[in-house]
């Protein structure tokens, strides 16, 4: 639920809603996490996306998944960077700061991590 907590986060600063924070912070979120739970990130990309397995890696595969997302993501027109919604490189460090860090998930992320996914998502 992480992914939750840094766009509501996102969210504070820009007035964007939270639907639109989270587009455009689940990718980076998403590419970040993934060593931790790729076998998951691979059935999602099998199941919901239909990537083929064959031949490919695990990590090929739940990348290939993300890659076939941020192509819905597109088609649909959401946001997929947080600087489209209006958050700046200053504003970061405040919304870093403002996101709650929850145990469970994949990985429990520290602030230090929360800020790294916040830059990549500009």
């Amino acid at each position: 639920w992480m992914v939750h907590m840094i766009g509501q986060s996102v969210g504070a600063y820009t007035d964007a809603t939270h639907g639109m924070t989270l587009a455009a912070v689940s990718l980076p979120y998403y590419r970040y996490i993934l060593p931790y739970g790729v076998k998951k990130f691979k059935r999602f990309a099998e199941e919901v996306w239909n990537v083929s397995s064959e031949g490919k890696t695990d990590e090929q595969v739940a990348l290939e998944g993300l890659s076939a997302m941020e192509d819905w993501m597109k088609k649909i027109g959401v946001s997929l960077n947080i600087s489209e919604l209006g958050a700046t490189e200053d504003m970061i460090d405040g919304i870093t700061e403002g996101t709650i860090i929850l145990e469970g998930g994949y990985k429990v992320l520290s602030k230090d991590e929360v800020r790294e996914i916040l830059k990549q998502s500009l």
